[in-house]
């Protein structure tokens, strides 16, 4: 057989309840060349008796004892034989022409690495505010430079929806354990080493929210080991060359991030906040500062960078109309990291 185009690469576990329509939705794709590969994790629910009644010649079952999702993902991949691998989880769904659309973007920039779309999470009851606003920050996020911007506030691109070049992906090191969650692990990966972002600015995936997803079960996913992630690929890419950190919040998150840095070797050398109480007090030995003394900060150290940690609603707008104000310049002078 003809290697096709593009691998549908699909772990699951436990999955029955969902996943032949999840499966029925790649089926149903206005482009035929494709494969799906579908790792069973070691299901015990009746998957393995649901993947053998499926008559699809396109579709191939990789059966593992349960490993996980990362070392699934990885087993999967070894089974890809297409030059792209799409990704789609077993209780998401595709819009018809997701595929058709997304590989026509790779086909046509040869420099796009990772191409997503935008997302619907569903079902509208099961969709609480929290993350309805992440849905709602994430799909505002279509151009590369819009990824970039935001790559070390939260996870910009929903895995569920992403295409990538499969020699790439393992050239990068396809998914690696860290302790952290490994869809966000991969797109700071691709961020470090300069890889080229799009998105298509159309919901063509439907990310199914309920309490049994990952990124409410798995340690992994917690806001601890976010914090541990960014701050890890923030020492060694943005702020390797600097000689001196500033850290706007003195907060929650910027006290625990900074924790985090400082294991990583970046010791800030001022923190900034608003609040009153705060302000002159110090935070794990540094000075705590207002915004009226950043300039003055700032012109002290030769080669700073200015993170800003607020993740109260609302704060990140003012801090980054504030810093441009006494001509900072968002990605080159300070980064948004909550």
């Amino acid at each position: 057989m003809a290697t096709p185009l593009v691998s549908v690469l699909m772990p699951v576990y436990n999955g029955a309840a969902t996943l032949d329509e999840a499966l029925d939705s790649i089926e149903a794709q206005t482009m035929d060349d494709f494969e799906v590969v579908v790792v069973d994790d070691g299901s015990t629910d009746g998957t393995a008796g649901l993947l053998s009644r499926r008559s699809d010649a396109r579709m191939r079952v990789v059966s593992s004892p349960h490993v996980g999702l990362l070392p699934a993902l990885n087993l999967g991949l070894s089974n890809c034989h297409a030059p792209y691998v799409a990704r789609l989880d077993a209780d998401d769904l595709c819009l018809p022409d997701r595929l058709e659309r997304q590989l026509a973007v790779m086909e046509q920039d040869g420099d796009v690495a990772v191409c997503g779309t935008q997302v619907e999470a569903f079902p509208p009851a099961d969709v609480a505010e929290g993350f309805r606003i992440y849905v709602d920050w994430q799909n505002a996020l279509v151009t590369h430079d819009d990824i970039c911007r935001e790559m070390f506030i939260e996870s910009p691109i929903a895995h569920p929806s992403a295409v990538l070049r499969r020699v790439e992906l393992e050239e990068l090191g396809a998914y690696q354990e860290r302790g952290w969650a490994e869809d966000y692990d991969l797109w700071l990966r691709y961020h470090a080493a300069g890889r080229r972002f799009a998105k298509i600015a159309e919901p063509l995936v439907r990310w199914r929210e309920h309490g049994d997803r990952a990124t409410r079960t798995d340690s992994r996913y917690s806001i601890e080991n976010f914090l541990r992630a960014k701050a890890h690929y923030l020492s060694r890419g943005p702020l390797a060359a600097r000689d001196g950190l500033i850290v706007w919040g003195a907060g929650q998150t910027g006290r625990r991030l900074s924790k985090h840095l400082i294991r990583a070797g970046q010791r800030p050398h001022a923190f900034v906040d608003i609040a009153p109480k705060r302000i002159g007090s110090t935070l794990r030995g540094v000075p705590i500062i207002g915004p009226d003394e950043v300039t003055a900060c700032w012109q002290s150290l030769r080669r700073p960078m200015l993170l800003a940690a607020v993740a109260s609603r609302g704060a990140r707008a003012l801090i980054r109309e504030y810093l441009s104000g006494i001509d900072l310049s968002e990605g080159t002078d300070f980064l948004c990291v909550a």
